[in-house]
Protein backbone atom coordinates (compact mmCIF):
# COMPACT_ATOMS: atom_id res chain seq x y z
CA UNK A 1 0.00 0.00 0.00
CA UNK A 2 1.28 3.70 -0.90
CA UNK A 3 0.51 6.12 1.90
CA UNK A 4 0.99 9.92 1.45
CA UNK A 5 1.39 12.04 4.68
CA UNK A 6 0.41 15.47 4.56
CA UNK A 7 1.57 17.95 6.98
CA UNK A 8 0.81 21.37 7.63
CA UNK A 9 4.27 23.03 8.69
CA UNK A 10 2.25 26.40 10.23
CA UNK A 11 1.41 23.56 12.53
CA UNK A 12 4.34 23.37 15.54
CA UNK A 13 3.37 19.87 16.47
CA UNK A 14 3.09 18.62 12.40
CA UNK A 15 6.66 17.47 12.00
CA UNK A 16 7.06 15.68 15.14
CA UNK A 17 3.96 13.57 14.73
CA UNK A 18 5.22 12.90 11.78
CA UNK A 19 8.28 11.56 13.03
CA UNK A 20 6.88 9.99 15.66
CA UNK A 21 4.00 7.64 13.31
CA UNK A 22 5.90 7.25 10.09
CA UNK A 23 8.26 4.86 11.78
CA UNK A 24 5.00 2.45 12.48
CA UNK A 25 3.85 2.70 9.01
CA UNK A 26 6.83 1.89 6.90
CA UNK A 27 7.45 -1.89 7.64
CA UNK A 28 4.08 -2.25 6.17
CA UNK A 29 3.55 0.32 3.26
CA UNK A 30 5.53 2.75 1.12
CA UNK A 31 5.41 6.24 2.77
CA UNK A 32 6.35 9.37 0.93
CA UNK A 33 5.54 13.14 2.43
CA UNK A 34 4.44 16.72 1.64
CA UNK A 35 3.49 19.94 2.78
CA UNK A 36 -0.38 20.68 1.74
CA UNK A 37 0.93 24.53 1.33
CA UNK A 38 2.90 23.36 -1.87
CA UNK A 39 1.64 21.72 -5.20
CA UNK A 40 1.93 17.99 -5.37
CA UNK A 41 3.89 16.90 -7.83
CA UNK A 42 2.40 15.87 -10.89
CA UNK A 43 3.27 11.76 -10.87
CA UNK A 44 1.94 11.41 -7.39
CA UNK A 45 0.48 8.28 -6.52
CA UNK A 46 -0.86 7.06 -3.08
CA UNK A 47 -4.14 4.83 -1.79
CA UNK A 48 -4.75 6.68 1.86
CA UNK A 49 -3.58 10.25 2.92
CA UNK A 50 -2.76 10.98 6.63
CA UNK A 51 -3.36 14.52 7.20
CA UNK A 52 -1.65 15.22 10.47
CA UNK A 53 -2.96 19.02 11.08
CA UNK A 54 -6.85 20.83 11.73
CA UNK A 55 -9.94 20.64 10.05
CA UNK A 56 -8.36 23.31 7.78
CA UNK A 57 -5.36 21.15 7.22
CA UNK A 58 -7.98 18.46 5.79
CA UNK A 59 -9.35 21.57 3.47
CA UNK A 60 -5.96 22.14 2.11
CA UNK A 61 -5.69 18.49 1.32
CA UNK A 62 -8.71 18.04 -0.55
CA UNK A 63 -7.92 20.99 -2.46
CA UNK A 64 -4.25 20.21 -2.91
CA UNK A 65 -5.62 16.70 -4.24
CA UNK A 66 -8.00 18.12 -6.47
CA UNK A 67 -9.69 15.80 -9.02
CA UNK A 68 -7.98 12.87 -7.86
CA UNK A 69 -9.23 11.91 -4.63
CA UNK A 70 -7.95 9.33 -2.48
CA UNK A 71 -9.71 8.14 1.30
CA UNK A 72 -8.25 10.63 4.52
CA UNK A 73 -7.87 10.04 7.79
CA UNK A 74 -7.17 13.17 9.78
CA UNK A 75 -4.86 13.14 12.63
CA UNK A 76 -5.79 15.90 14.68
CA UNK A 77 -3.29 18.43 16.06
CA UNK A 78 -5.66 21.70 16.34
CA UNK A 79 -8.52 22.43 18.66
CA UNK A 80 -11.88 21.36 17.01
CA UNK A 81 -10.95 18.51 15.27
CA UNK A 82 -14.13 17.64 13.38
CA UNK A 83 -13.14 16.20 10.78
CA UNK A 84 -9.61 15.39 11.71
CA UNK A 85 -11.13 13.29 14.33
CA UNK A 86 -8.02 11.03 15.16
CA UNK A 87 -6.15 11.91 18.49
CA UNK A 88 -1.96 10.93 17.98
CA UNK A 89 -3.02 7.85 20.06
CA UNK A 90 -6.35 6.89 18.65
CA UNK A 91 -3.98 7.21 15.38
CA UNK A 92 -1.41 4.52 16.86
CA UNK A 93 -4.49 1.90 18.26
CA UNK A 94 -5.97 1.59 14.72
CA UNK A 95 -2.48 1.31 12.82
CA UNK A 96 -3.62 -2.76 12.41
CA UNK A 97 -7.25 -1.13 10.85
CA UNK A 98 -5.54 1.15 8.12
CA UNK A 99 -2.80 -1.47 7.32
CA UNK A 100 -5.39 -4.41 6.41
CA UNK A 101 -7.93 -2.00 5.01
CA UNK A 102 -10.85 -2.26 7.82
CA UNK A 103 -12.39 0.68 7.56
CA UNK A 104 -15.34 2.21 5.65
CA UNK A 105 -15.35 5.06 3.39
CA UNK A 106 -18.02 8.01 3.30
CA UNK A 107 -17.79 10.28 0.37
CA UNK A 108 -19.05 13.58 0.60
CA UNK A 109 -20.05 16.43 -1.74
CA UNK A 110 -17.38 18.67 -3.50
CA UNK A 111 -18.32 22.22 -5.26
CA UNK A 112 -16.66 23.87 -7.93
CA UNK A 113 -16.84 27.64 -7.61
CA UNK A 114 -16.18 29.35 -11.09
CA UNK A 115 -16.02 33.46 -10.78
CA UNK A 116 -16.62 34.81 -14.27
CA UNK A 117 -15.10 38.16 -15.00
CA UNK A 118 -14.67 40.30 -17.90
CA UNK A 119 -11.27 39.43 -17.74
CA UNK A 120 -12.04 35.61 -17.96
CA UNK A 121 -13.42 32.37 -16.10
CA UNK A 122 -11.25 31.23 -12.84
CA UNK A 123 -12.56 27.57 -11.24
CA UNK A 124 -12.01 26.70 -7.83
CA UNK A 125 -12.47 23.24 -6.31
CA UNK A 126 -13.82 23.48 -2.66
CA UNK A 127 -15.11 21.00 0.13
CA UNK A 128 -16.58 23.76 3.12
CA UNK A 129 -18.26 26.71 1.32
CA UNK A 130 -18.47 29.91 -0.62
CA UNK A 131 -18.57 33.26 1.37
CA UNK A 132 -19.88 36.29 -0.12
CA UNK A 133 -19.15 38.90 2.49
CA UNK A 134 -18.74 42.50 3.18
CA UNK A 135 -15.62 44.28 4.09
CA UNK A 136 -14.37 47.82 4.62
CA UNK A 137 -16.21 50.16 5.10
CA UNK A 138 -18.86 47.47 6.27
CA UNK A 139 -21.77 48.71 4.54
CA UNK A 140 -24.57 46.52 3.78
CA UNK A 141 -24.54 44.43 0.80
CA UNK A 142 -27.23 43.07 -2.03
CA UNK A 143 -26.50 39.38 -3.06
CA UNK A 144 -28.40 38.42 -5.59
CA UNK A 145 -29.08 34.53 -6.14
CA UNK A 146 -30.59 32.78 -8.68
CA UNK A 147 -31.04 28.54 -8.91
CA UNK A 148 -31.10 27.04 -12.30
CA UNK A 149 -31.06 30.90 -14.02
CA UNK A 150 -34.17 31.15 -11.67
CA UNK A 151 -34.48 34.54 -9.39
CA UNK A 152 -34.57 33.18 -5.87
CA UNK A 153 -34.48 36.43 -3.98
CA UNK A 154 -31.81 39.43 -3.21
CA UNK A 155 -30.42 39.26 0.25
CA UNK A 156 -29.76 42.71 2.11
CA UNK A 157 -26.76 41.82 5.14
CA UNK A 158 -23.77 41.20 5.29
CA UNK A 159 -23.56 38.26 3.20
CA UNK A 160 -24.31 34.83 1.91
CA UNK A 161 -23.19 31.31 2.54
CA UNK A 162 -23.37 28.59 0.00
CA UNK A 163 -22.66 25.42 1.98
CA UNK A 164 -21.90 21.93 1.34
CA UNK A 165 -23.29 19.62 4.02
CA UNK A 166 -19.67 19.14 5.27
CA UNK A 167 -19.96 22.75 5.49
CA UNK A 168 -22.92 23.37 7.18
CA UNK A 169 -21.26 22.59 10.53
CA UNK A 170 -18.84 25.80 10.49
CA UNK A 171 -19.46 28.96 9.44
CA UNK A 172 -22.96 28.32 7.95
CA UNK A 173 -24.06 26.87 11.63
CA UNK A 174 -22.36 29.78 13.42
CA UNK A 175 -24.61 31.97 11.11
CA UNK A 176 -28.06 30.62 12.19
CA UNK A 177 -28.19 27.37 9.22
CA UNK A 178 -28.90 23.77 10.24
CA UNK A 179 -26.94 20.66 10.70
CA UNK A 180 -26.94 18.75 7.21
CA UNK A 181 -25.91 15.04 7.54
CA UNK A 182 -22.79 15.14 5.42
CA UNK A 183 -23.37 12.20 3.00
CA UNK A 184 -27.06 14.42 1.74
CA UNK A 185 -26.60 15.49 -1.64
CA UNK A 186 -27.49 19.30 -1.39
CA UNK A 187 -26.24 22.94 -0.77
CA UNK A 188 -28.07 25.00 2.10
CA UNK A 189 -28.17 28.23 1.69
CA UNK A 190 -27.65 30.67 4.58
CA UNK A 191 -27.59 34.66 4.77
CA UNK A 192 -25.32 36.55 7.04
CA UNK A 193 -27.29 39.38 9.21
CA UNK A 194 -30.10 39.90 6.78
CA UNK A 195 -31.70 43.34 7.04
CA UNK A 196 -34.76 41.29 7.08
CA UNK A 197 -36.41 39.01 9.85
CA UNK A 198 -38.44 37.14 6.44
CA UNK A 199 -34.88 35.29 5.42
CA UNK A 200 -34.11 32.33 5.96
CA UNK A 201 -31.67 29.13 5.26
CA UNK A 202 -32.39 27.37 1.95
CA UNK A 203 -31.83 24.03 1.59
CA UNK A 204 -31.64 22.19 -1.84
CA UNK A 205 -30.20 19.53 -4.62
CA UNK A 206 -26.64 19.50 -5.70
CA UNK A 207 -27.72 19.01 -9.01
CA UNK A 208 -28.37 22.64 -9.24
CA UNK A 209 -26.22 25.31 -10.31
CA UNK A 210 -26.19 28.45 -8.19
CA UNK A 211 -25.64 31.72 -9.32
CA UNK A 212 -24.37 34.80 -7.47
CA UNK A 213 -24.14 38.68 -8.17
CA UNK A 214 -23.31 41.39 -6.08
CA UNK A 215 -25.47 43.97 -6.91
CA UNK A 216 -24.29 46.62 -4.51
CA UNK A 217 -20.92 46.37 -2.51
CA UNK A 218 -18.26 48.14 -0.88
CA UNK A 219 -14.77 48.11 -1.90
CA UNK A 220 -13.59 45.61 0.40
CA UNK A 221 -16.87 43.05 -0.63
CA UNK A 222 -14.94 39.62 -1.07
CA UNK A 223 -15.52 36.05 -1.66
CA UNK A 224 -13.76 33.41 0.56
CA UNK A 225 -13.62 30.02 -0.58
CA UNK A 226 -13.45 27.37 2.53
CA UNK A 227 -12.30 30.29 4.43
CA UNK A 228 -8.53 30.46 2.89
CA UNK A 229 -9.12 31.52 0.00
CA UNK A 230 -10.27 35.03 -0.72
CA UNK A 231 -10.89 37.02 -4.14
CA UNK A 232 -12.05 40.29 -4.09
CA UNK A 233 -15.78 40.55 -5.69
CA UNK A 234 -17.33 43.93 -7.70
CA UNK A 235 -20.56 43.55 -9.51
CA UNK A 236 -18.80 42.88 -12.68
CA UNK A 237 -18.27 39.38 -11.65
CA UNK A 238 -20.73 36.72 -11.43
CA UNK A 239 -20.15 33.41 -9.03
CA UNK A 240 -21.59 30.32 -9.75
CA UNK A 241 -21.30 27.13 -7.57
CA UNK A 242 -22.28 23.47 -8.44
CA UNK A 243 -21.71 20.06 -7.77
CA UNK A 244 -17.78 19.02 -8.85
CA UNK A 245 -17.04 15.77 -10.50
CA UNK A 246 -15.12 14.21 -7.79
CA UNK A 247 -16.02 13.78 -3.74
CA UNK A 248 -14.09 13.98 -0.88
CA UNK A 249 -13.39 10.50 0.72
CA UNK A 250 -12.96 10.37 4.79
CA UNK A 251 -11.91 7.50 6.37
CA UNK A 252 -14.09 6.31 9.31
CA UNK A 253 -12.68 3.43 11.74
CA UNK A 254 -14.74 0.99 14.33
CA UNK A 255 -16.37 3.15 17.06
CA UNK A 256 -16.30 6.17 14.84
CA UNK A 257 -19.99 7.87 13.90
CA UNK A 258 -21.04 11.50 12.70
CA UNK A 259 -23.43 11.29 15.27
CA UNK A 260 -21.04 10.76 18.04
CA UNK A 261 -18.81 13.61 16.85
CA UNK A 262 -21.31 15.80 16.79
CA UNK A 263 -21.95 15.31 20.73
CA UNK A 264 -18.22 15.18 21.25
CA UNK A 265 -16.80 18.07 19.66
CA UNK A 266 -19.99 20.44 19.22
CA UNK A 267 -22.27 19.54 22.84
CA UNK A 268 -25.04 18.52 20.32
CA UNK A 269 -28.23 17.55 21.85
CA UNK A 270 -26.69 18.09 25.53
CA UNK A 271 -29.07 19.23 27.89
CA UNK A 272 -28.19 22.79 29.33
CA UNK A 273 -26.01 23.03 32.27
CA UNK A 274 -24.17 19.53 31.36
CA UNK A 275 -20.65 19.56 30.63
CA UNK A 276 -19.54 17.77 27.55
CA UNK A 277 -19.22 14.34 28.15
CA UNK A 278 -20.83 14.61 31.45
CA UNK A 279 -22.64 11.45 32.19
CA UNK A 280 -26.67 11.22 33.07
CA UNK A 281 -27.85 9.71 36.06
CA UNK A 282 -27.49 5.91 36.43
CA UNK A 283 -31.13 5.92 36.55
CA UNK A 284 -31.75 8.14 33.14
CA UNK A 285 -33.21 11.33 34.68
CA UNK A 286 -31.65 14.51 34.52
CA UNK A 287 -29.42 15.97 37.25
CA UNK A 288 -30.90 18.76 38.68
CA UNK A 289 -28.94 21.79 40.03
CA UNK A 290 -29.65 24.11 42.19
CA UNK A 291 -31.04 27.65 41.26
CA UNK A 292 -28.67 30.62 41.78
Amino acid sequence: MQLLFLRNPAVETAAKTAAELIPLFRPHCQVDTADVTRPLPSEWSADLAVVLGGDGTILRAARLMGYRQIPVVGVNLGRLGFLADLSVAEAKAHLPCLIRGDYGVTRHLMYECDIESPAGTETFLGLNEVVIQAGPPFHLIEVELSIDGQLVSTLEGDGLIVSTPVGSTAHSLSAGGPILAQELPAFVITPLCPHTLTYRPLVDSADKVYTLRVRKGGNGTTLVIDGQHLVPLTPAERVRVRRAPVQFQLIKLPGKSYYQTLRDKLAWGEFPGRGVGEPERQDGRRTERPTP
